[in-house]
């Protein structure tokens, strides 16, 4: 408090501060003349103010420094207070300009502001970078809107386009055969294939997106459900002429989850490790443990690496490291981001390393905790 004092009193400039401390004296000499005819009436006609009087004369001056000081001290203290009120107008003011500045150019301000209004200061600072993040976030989102909308709008494309093509092959009988007929019919079976699981993988990731799943959780053990996954994908493995091979060192590889999810995430790595990694001939997936984690790392060898550069961006919607987002070299774009997406659910984590001749996705979970076993007395 006493600082604020003096900071509003060097506000002022000297020779107001004098003018002020004239004023007060003036004020209290005017007062003092005015209220002496006052007393001697008073005097005369009442009993109280002479008693008064005759006490007080004991004091002699002592009366009148006290009397002309308690003046004095009211009229400087009146125009304190108008003076505090000018002193914070300004403070505004000026930190109204330092807000504008703040719009058009954080880092041009850099003035200091009173200690009264360093809490706002901070506060208007904090709206201003909420204000700014806001922008961007929305900028973000009309640009990552508008690429949603011209991936999907390629990704229909190219199957529908094929579709409609060899049905009007077909409607018009322009095939030299029944073999080619059927061919035809095989290639819109697999683009129709292509679509379906297109538009799946949208809606999936969508309501991943918007947390409009809901995870079936239960214990699951992961070596149990890895293995059984291998297992189904052996036909698909010798299509393309890889073989999977699997090793857990975990002493209690469980998590709580949905497993249904959960076999969703490895498909998803699992498919991408065969469409890239085919030339590496193996897939290999290894599991561990910590005390409180469950590590599942699932590599393949194929010779080209993901480019540094593009690390980042792996799990992003509709990225492919491949950029002609053909559907002869890549899926939907969605597959790594709603294996993402559903292993946040679970809480866990999903990193991705690449060199040449090695490519690695490791997915961390958290492991079931059970509670602790009570020995019997």
């Amino acid at each position: 408090m006493r600082h604020n004092v003096w900071r509003v009193i060097t506000f002022i400039p000297v020779w107001k501060r004098l003018l002020y401390i004239g004023i007060a004296l003036g004020v209290a000499t005017l007062s003092g003349a005015l209220l002496l005819p006052v007393v001697w009436y008073y005097e005369e006609s009442s009993r109280f103010v002479e008693s008064l009087l005759i006490v007080l004369s004991y004091f002699r001056e002592g009366v009148f420094v006290v009397f002309y000081s308690l003046i004095v001290l009211c009229c400087l203290a009146l125009i304190y207070q108008y003076e505090r009120k000018r002193y914070l107008e300004f403070h505004i003011h000026r930190m109204t300009s330092l807000v504008t500045a703040l719009h058009a150019d954080r880092d041009a301000v850099a003035q200091p502001v009173p200690p009264e209004l360093d809490e706002l200061m901070t506060t208007i600072r904090a709206i201003s970078d909420s204000a700014v993040q806001a922008e961007h976030d929305l900028l973000q989102a009309d640009r990552l809107k508008h690429e949603l909308v011209t991936n999907v709008a390629h990704d229909l494309r190219s199957p529908l386009t094929s579709i409609t093509g060899y049905l009007d092959l077909i409607h018009s009988d322009r095939y030299r055969d029944e073999v080619e007929l059927r061919h035809y019919i095989q290639v819109i079976h697999e683009n129709a294939t292509n679509l379906k699981g297109l538009i799946n993988d949208i809606f999936d990731y969508t309501f991943l997106q918007n947390d409009r799943i809901v995870l079936q959780k239960n214990e699951v053990r992961l070596d149990e459900l890895l293995n059984q996954l291998i297992t189904q994908s052996t036909l698909r493995l010798s299509e393309v002429e890889m073989e999977a091979r699997f090793k857990s060192v975990a002493d209690q590889p469980v998590v709580e989850g949905d497993a249904l999810k959960l076999v969703r995430v490895f498909e998803n790595i699992f498919e991408n490790a065969m469409r890239y990694g085919r030339d590496g001939k193996y897939i290999d997936t290894f599991i561990d443990d910590t005390e409180d984690t469950v590590l599942i790392k699932m590599t393949n060898y194929g010779e080209e690496a993901i480019p540094s550069r593009d690390i980042p961006y792996v799990f992003e919607r509709f990225f492919r490291v491949e950029k002609s987002r053909s559907h002869y070299t890549g899926g939907s774009g969605l597959g790594l981001a709603i294996a993402k997406s559903i292993v946040a659910l679970h809480d866990g984590e999903i990193r991705v390393s690449s060199q040449p001749g090695e490519t690695s996705f490791t997915i961390i979970l958290p492991k079931k905790a059970y509670p602790p076993v009570q020995q019997k007395a």
